[in-house]
């Protein structure tokens, strides 16, 4: 026994939106139960409208967990189904002084709720965060998993990659103090990305500290096919543009590198059909780049899932360009226009 081991721990909320997740909602709820914390927990589910078993399987771990003293499922309705409102909702719902996000297929490392209250407690910080760590179940995965977690595939974004603990924009998922969630009025619903990031700018914005730590691991199951990894980085692509318009000066050259890669594959094929075969020169480098990228990339994996790596770095790399191409003005007109001041607590 520790000499702390008296210390009454904070009770803390994990909320959780939840859409279409039968296939991990089971395995993330668990994971956070067996969390090797002695304080109150308790876990509130958002439900958006599921078209899989999703419902069933939160209502099983509710009845299941319902006899628990200090560990208890509770569900809320998401009926818009989008994640910021869903997020309020459980919000809302929740109790306790510490809030965890987790994410329907977020798989929590066994001490992260411990880690991430004594990081609050040791660095003051309002909102901690650490690495997304993609981890496949089969060939197709495991090669996203790879280009998610190398730098030819999201560049120096330590979240993704790793990196020295310290004073962050924004982190991935987050464990906040609920006065800062309180503070700010929590997520702004017009942002169905970036929501983390917004929420993170008006909280530093108040004075508050983000940090980030590679202490606090969640692992992440990436997207099951081609398609929903095309639609879930052209959202982020569409979704960052948004950001730059938002707030003017938080763009930079990791962001600017798909977009500007897109536009000089696409010329370099034009150039090489119209004009001289030199033009196909771009494309052909763009792709040799990733094909031998993805050989650090994919070390220790079967060979279908190495096979497999370029497809999955070119998806993420062009769809992301593509949706921050097209990102209409319009879109950040109406996300510029719900602007919420940051709200700094009088001293």
């Amino acid at each position: 026994m520790n000499a702390n081991s008296d210390v009454r721990l904070p009770a803390v909320s994990v909320i959780m939106p939840v859409l279409d997740e039968e296939r991990h909602l089971r395995g993330a709820v668990q994971a956070i139960l067996a969390q090797e914390y002695d304080g109150e927990m308790e876990v509130v589910l958002a439900l958006g409208p599921s078209k899989d078993r999703t419902d069933e399987i939160a209502a099983e771990l509710v009845a299941e967990t319902a006899s628990f003293e200090n560990k208890r499922v509770h569900t809320v309705p998401n009926p818009a189904g989008r994640t910021p409102a869903a997020l309020n909702a459980a919000i809302k719902a929740s109790r306790h002084p510490i809030v965890v996000r987790v994410d329907g297929h977020g798989m929590l490392s066994p001490n992260y709720i411990a880690t991430a209250v004594r990081l609050l407690e040791e660095t003051g910080a309002q909102n901690v965060g650490g690495i997304m760590h993609a981890e496949g179940e089969n060939d197709w995965e495991h090669a996203v998993a790879a280009a998610m977690t190398s730098k030819i595939g999201v560049g120096n974004a330590v979240f993704h990659t790793g990196g020295a603990a310290g004073e962050a924009e924004t982190v991935y998922l987050g464990v906040f103090r609920r006065e800062a969630l309180e503070q700010q009025g929590g997520y702004n619903e017009e942002f169905i990305r970036a929501q983390d990031w917004e929420l993170n700018f008006r909280i530093r914005e108040a004075g508050g500290l983000i940090w980030f730590s590679p202490e606090l691991r969640v692992s992440y199951r990436p997207r099951p096919s081609v398609k929903a990894l095309a639609k879930q980085y052209k959202d982020y692509g569409r979704w960052r543009h948004v950001v730059a318009r938002y707030h003017e000066g938080s763009i930079n050259l990791r962001y600017l590198a798909p977009p500007t890669a897109l536009l000089a594959i696409v010329a370099g094929i034009v150039v090489g059909a119209a004009l001289t075969p030199w033009g196909f020169v771009i494309p052909g480098g763009y792709l040799a780049a990733i094909v031998l990228g993805s050989v650090p990339a994919g070390k220790g994996l079967p060979l279908k899932a190495r096979l497999q790596i370029p497809v999955a770095l070119a998806t993420m790399h062009l769809c992301w360009g593509w949706g921050f191409l097209t990102s209409p003005r319009s879109l950040a007109k109406k996300v510029i226009a719900s602007r919420r001041p940051a709200v700094v607590t009088a001293s």
